[in-house]
């Protein structure tokens, strides 16, 4: 019973830090270029986020020709 109460509050600790600190966390992740990469090939994986990044990379400003 104890080790399970130790657990659950090392969980809830340890999120509370994770979530306090994301963007700290997020950064170190991002720093190492392999992981950096695994992040991009992921996300780029998810339809919405790729059409969203694709969407406004080629995104033209030229006005439209009517034919």
């Amino acid at each position: 019973m104890l080790q399970r109460l130790i657990s659950i509050l090392s969980l809830v600790f340890s999120m509370y830090f994770a979530y306090k600190y994301r963007y700290r966390v997020i950064n170190a992740f991002l720093s190492r270029k392999m992981l950096r990469k695994l992040a991009v090939m992921f996300a780029m994986q998810i339809p919405f986020i790729r059409d969203k990044v694709l969407g406004s990379v080629f995104q033209s400003n030229r006005p439209q020709e009517n034919f």
